[in-house]
């Protein structure tokens, strides 16, 4: 495995794998270990955060380690240090790094002057925690994804760049349904990715259905637009019952009911958001003992 963490292909197939299945194991194990004792795990976030934070900062307790959050606006990088000299003194002190970016490139630049391991905890362009803990939930349930359909509905976004590039690892098929004018031109360099405008043709048959808020963070300002836009993408019931009998739903959440999906989608039988969330927890102590133990 790399020494960095930035995007779900700076994995194999094998050691994506891999890292699942540590994260079943601990998952199966006593909450509270000392894998981590002594090591410090540095988290700093441009953007606001629920899941990722608490995820981390959880789990580095739960493995003996301690977290500590910095937003930027606590740093001397909001006034003007540069991300190499804030990544060469950062990495001097902490054993690990968790990096919540506006830009991708931030990442990127961190990285290659530190020190010290580098986790993308989201950028614009990728988002490979979330597909850690995604995997996880369908594995823990239903085994390999190999050859699986897996159908997106809504906006091609960070999220489901990574699924594509884990849909090349792991060799599912990957059916992303998008309005024409959202769907980015590099999508089909993927070997495993099918576009289509129709939402049915996505979902029909498929094995998982997921989807995400139609207005990510950054995008505030084209929330009419994109309303109007996926509004006929919306994952409810009478969709889901077009997939496999026994299909899951996953959303990485937060969700807003009414548009992406509907009322009480999240409660319905086939719905597993809630462990997924949960496993969240658990993929990421397994990508930090993969990575600082």
């Amino acid at each position: 495995m790399k020494s960095h963490f930035l995007d779900i292909n700076d994995l194999n197939s094998n050691e994506l794998e891999n890292l699942i299945d540590k994260a079943l194991d601990l998952k199966g194990k006593n909450k509270i270990s000392n894998i981590l004792q002594g090591k410090f795990l540095g988290l700093i976030f441009e953007k606001s955060s629920t899941r990722t934070r608490i995820s981390f900062e959880v789990g580095m307790n739960q493995l003996g380690g301690k977290a500590s959050f910095l937003s930027v606006q606590d740093l001397q990088l909001g006034r003007g240090e540069t991300i190499e000299d804030t990544s060469k003194v950062i990495s001097s002190m902490v054993d690990g790094l968790v990096l919540r970016t506006i830009e991708h490139q931030t990442q990127l630049d961190f990285s290659n002057h530190s020190s010290v391991p580098v986790i993308n905890g989201l950028s614009n362009k990728s988002h490979p925690c979330q597909i850690l803990a995604d995997l996880l939930t369908y594995y823990e349930e239903k085994g390999s994804i190999k050859g699986k359909k897996i159908a997106w509905c809504g906006d091609f976004n960070n999220v489901c760049y990574s699924y594509a590039q884990a849909a090349d690892l792991l060799d599912f098929e990957f059916w992303v349904a998008c309005p024409e004018e959202f769907s980015p031109e590099d999508a089909l360099d993927f070997n495993n990715v099918n576009l289509t405008t129709s939402i049915q043709e996505a979902v029909e048959d498929s094995d998982l259905v997921t989807t995400d808020v139609w207005v990510s963070m950054g995008d505030e300002n084209d929330a009419s637009k994109r309303e109007q836009a996926f509004k006929d993408y919306q994952v409810n019931e009478d969709m889901l019952d077009k997939a496999k009998s026994d299909a899951i739903f996953l959303h990485c959440l937060p969700a807003i009911r009414g548009q992406e999906i509907s009322e009480n989608l999240l409660t319905d039988s086939r719905s597993r958001v809630y462990r997924q969330a949960e496993n969240r927890l658990h993929a990421q102590k397994a990508l930090l003992v993969e990575l600082i133990s």
